[in-house]
């Protein structure tokens, strides 16, 4: 009944022309994964990352992107 961790899914998510991010609390050092709209610079939370798993998980959503320069 209690301590049990709930399965959750990821929801569908739009990434197209989206960067990958990670934010960090300065504070608490919370983390939060997310994507990034370059051109508005508006950041879509996507999940919490609470360990090392969450973000494995992340980093296996991500989209190949390329670093102008």
């Amino acid at each position: 009944m209690f301590n049990r961790r709930k399965n959750y899914t990821i929801p569908p998510y739009d990434k197209t022309g989206k960067v990958p991010v990670i934010r960090s609390s300065i504070c608490t050092g919370e983390q939060v994964a997310g994507f990034k709209d370059p051109s508005s610079g508006k950041f879509d939370e996507l999940m919490l990352i609470r360990n090392g798993n969450d973000l494995v998980e992340f980093l296996s959503l991500r989209v190949p992107f390329s670093v102008p320069g």
